[in-house]
């Protein structure tokens, strides 16, 4: 979880008594100390081979197909895989598929697997034994995916394939995926848990509760799950990734507990009994960081805080309309008044202040500078007071009393935001009231395009800049798509179109660019800052990257 304004996310139990969960831990450990002894090579009184960490959302469901909240995607990742697999720079890189081939017209992919992947031993299977993975068991996943019976979330990944036959196998080690129109983003889609391949076995054995008993491929295997209390997965002793000479993964088990209560899980981590903790909270924020985002330097000898850009933008919305006859009413119908907004506070200091500088100030466009291919080289908007003056001149308002005031929406968590932006724009003469909602009320009339302000923010799915330029595409207008501004501009869906047809990735980035500088110029959007990912880590683990899709990657973690 990132610092998203310290404590957006809420909790669905209660933490257990701590009499039970001393209990229930002793018994837990002998559990897993015997499970991850059964794979060999474990020293049972060696728990440097464990990695401990807490989830304060609990996890419904360990199927992939359910895989679309942060605390499910951490735990199948480490259970499932498929083709393709992202490092921490978000390129795209083989994992089930050694190699691939794309069609000049971008109509069909041709993957080629490896054949030493195997899925998990399981009761499932003849013997128990995991057998290899085939191109069969990808179509098989992929269209259970697809089949509206599964009422899999990620159901959307798969909309651009071709409707009739999708998925060929033409042998064991060759899938075909046809598409009913190019698109290029594709290779990334199947990077996501969705996408990972499942044994049909599993299935028909599991039923319904294949939920509760995964099978897949990755570097760890299920171990036990006690929902709400303790999930353990242990080392899977077949895995076909090696590195430097050491088969991976290198830890012997992970241990994931779900104590809701945020400030008890960071005492846990103090005192040694997690080895991780992502986010931060404000019921301890400012005992672990200084007032400039650091970590406070007396625990810089027990345990290190990593920090990167994460590919969430925070952003206020506004419902466009281009009517010139109905700007005297809505002032954020001009685009004048628009760009006056955006020039209007300073974004650093509200990153400093109100968020102990966790996060980058949101001037480099919509595209966050995570994203490969988009860095901190391009300005939009930065604070310019006075320009923003002249703008609200130059949109016809010569005193401040003509411009009609303009209501925000927003989510009480964001309010302190909203506040200080209320008292910016108030020093060039826009009077902006704040209308607080609750969360689901809010989500609910934004997708239906009912809110002509509103605060809103943006999480990639997939490393492509597509992700965030299709929420600006005319066809994509809520609620039938993510255009919640109502944004149209007859060139920028002329270069969308045309980005769609370029394979060609240096080509397709120019294109997207050039996208960008439209949109933004046209200001339906106010970025306010990129997110930012932190993650706390005990000296002694080592191996444990970041990403700016803020991916959990354990399988080369290992312990001092």
């Amino acid at each position: 979880m990132t610092i998203q304004q310290f404590n957006r996310h809420s909790c669905g139990h209660e933490p257990i008594l701590s009499s039970e969960n001393t209990i229930l831990n002793s018994v837990l450990f002998i559990l897993l100390l015997f499970l991850v002894s059964c794979s060999g090579g474990f020293d049972p009184a060696d728990e440097s081979r464990v990695f401990r960490y807490n989830e304060a959302a609990n996890i419904s469901s360990l199927d992939p197909a359910f895989a679309r909240d942060q605390a499910t995607i951490w735990a199948t990742h480490q259970l499932f895989e498929g083709l393709v697999q992202l490092n921490d720079q978000l390129e795209i890189l083989p994992c089930i598929a050694h190699s691939w081939e794309i069609a000049d017209d971008g109509m069909s992919y041709r993957f080629f697997l490896r054949r030493d992947v195997t899925f998990h031993n399981d009761p499932c299977f003849p013997e128990g034994e995991g057998r290899l993975v085939t191109a069969g068991d990808f179509v098989f996943s992929f269209n259970r995916i697809k089949d509206p019976a599964t009422a899999s979330a990620g159901a959307w990944i798969f909309n651009y394939t071709d409707d009739l036959q999708p998925f060929l196998a033409p042998n064991d080690s060759t899938l075909v995926i046809r598409m009913a129109k190019p698109f290029p983003p594709f290779p990334g889609l199947l990077s996501m848990p969705y996408s990972s391949v499942i044994p049909r076995e599993a299935i028909s054995y599991y039923g319904p509760n294949f939920r509760q008993h995964p099978v897949g491929t990755g570097p760890f295997r299920f171990g036990y799950w006690k929902e709400g209390v303790k999930l353990v997965l242990t080392r899977n002793p077949a895995y076909f990734e090696w590195e430097g000479g050491k088969q991976l993964p290198f830890l012997e088990a992970v241990s994931i507990t779900f104590l809701a209560d945020k400030q008890a899980a960071f005492l846990q981590f103090v005192q040694g009994k997690l080895d991780f903790m992502s986010g931060i909270d404000p019921s301890y924020k400012d005992e672990l960081l200084s007032r400039d985002g650091r970590l406070n330097p007396k625990y810089t000898n027990r345990f290190r805080m990593i920090s990167q850009p994460y590919l969430n933008t925070e952003y206020l919305g506004i419902l466009v309309d281009s009517t010139s006859g109905k700007v005297r009413k809505n002032p954020l119908f001009s685009r004048l008044i628009r760009q006056a907004i955006n020039y209007a506070f300073d974004r650093g200091k509200m990153i400093l202040y109100l968020r102990n500088n966790i996060g980058t100030p949101g001037i480099y466009g919509m595209i966050p500078p995570g994203m490969p291919g988009f860095d901190t080289s391009r300005i939009y908007f930065d604070f310019q007071p006075e320009l923003a003056r002249k703008l609200i001149k130059q949109a016809g308002y010569s005193s401040v009393s003509e411009m009609p005031a303009i209501t925000l929406v927003s989510t009480p968590d964001y309010l302190d935001i909203c506040k200080y932006i209320q008292h910016q724009v108030a020093e060039i003469g826009i009077e902006m009231e704040i209308e607080v909602s609750p969360p689901a009320a809010m989500r609910e009339m934004k997708a239906m395009a009912k809110l002509p302000f509103f605060r809103a923010s943006w999480i990639a799915d997939y490393p492509d800049a597509e992700n965030y330029l299709s929420l600006f595409y005319t066809p994509n207008f809520a609620p039938r798509g993510p255009n919640y501004t109502h944004y149209s501009n007859a060139e920028f869906d002329r270069l969308f179109e045309e980005s769609m047809t370029i394979q060609e990735e240096s080509a397709r980035l120019d294109t997207y660019r050039k996208m960008e500088q439209v949109m933004m110029q046209d200001a339906p959007v106010v970025v306010l800052y990129y997110d930012q990912v932190l993650r706390f880590v005990w000296n002694n683990v080592h191996g444990l990257g970041g990403n700016p899709m803020n991916l959990l990657t354990l399988k080369r973690v290992y312990k001092d």
